[in-house]
């Protein structure tokens, strides 16, 4: 369909809460191939539908194949995830590097949950009940952050392990 502009830290359209999606029509699978295709564009892990200024609860994750900003991490299955509700499996959490599409240029250590599950609905309404831990939930949490107006920044506890991937990581170049 079509590659949107990405909003950019700093638009107050990220910070606002991402309203429930109750119309699984067509409207909706054009949103989400446009997520898709947005996301497949920036070599993105992720894409919420704020990002693109859409004030709904739509994420969409993963590709089947490793992903080039993190090329590390396991494979994440391709998902389409509607309404998410997001509930810690134990009290694990790891900190890892993070980035973003709309914090373009930046990576940060964030605190995430090891394990969750993870349960919504797909783009045609059916329900989605996953238990994940690692990158996965990682991936999850991020995105599903931005339907709530949070981005990693806000995560973090500390900032000396905040910059630009290009400083960060000059040495792995």
């Amino acid at each position: 369909m079509a590659v949107r502009p990405i909003l950019k830290m700093g638009d107050p359209r990220l910070w606002r809460v991402a309203q429930p999606v109750t119309d699984f029509g067509p409207a909706l699978a054009s949103l989400v191939q446009d997520l898709h295709d947005t996301m497949a564009a920036a070599s993105g892990a992720g894409l919420a539908a704020p990002q693109i200024g859409v004030d709904l609860q739509v994420v969409v994750f993963g590709s089947g194949q490793p992903n080039p900003r993190y090329p590390d991490a396991p494979v994440v299955p391709p998902t389409v995830l509607v309404n998410p509700v997001l509930t810690p499996l134990g009290d694990a959490q790891q900190i890892d590097w993070e980035g973003c599409l709309s914090v373009p240029g930046l990576r940060g250590q964030v605190p995430r949950w090891q394990r969750l599950r993870y349960q919504g609905q797909d783009a045609q309404g059916q329900p989605i009940d996953r238990t994940v831990e690692g990158f996965h939930a990682r991936v999850v949490q991020h995105e599903c952050d931005h339907l709530l107006g949070t981005l990693y920044p806000m995560r973090m506890s500390d900032f000396t392990q905040f910059g630009f991937t290009e400083v960060l990581f000059q040495n792995l170049a």
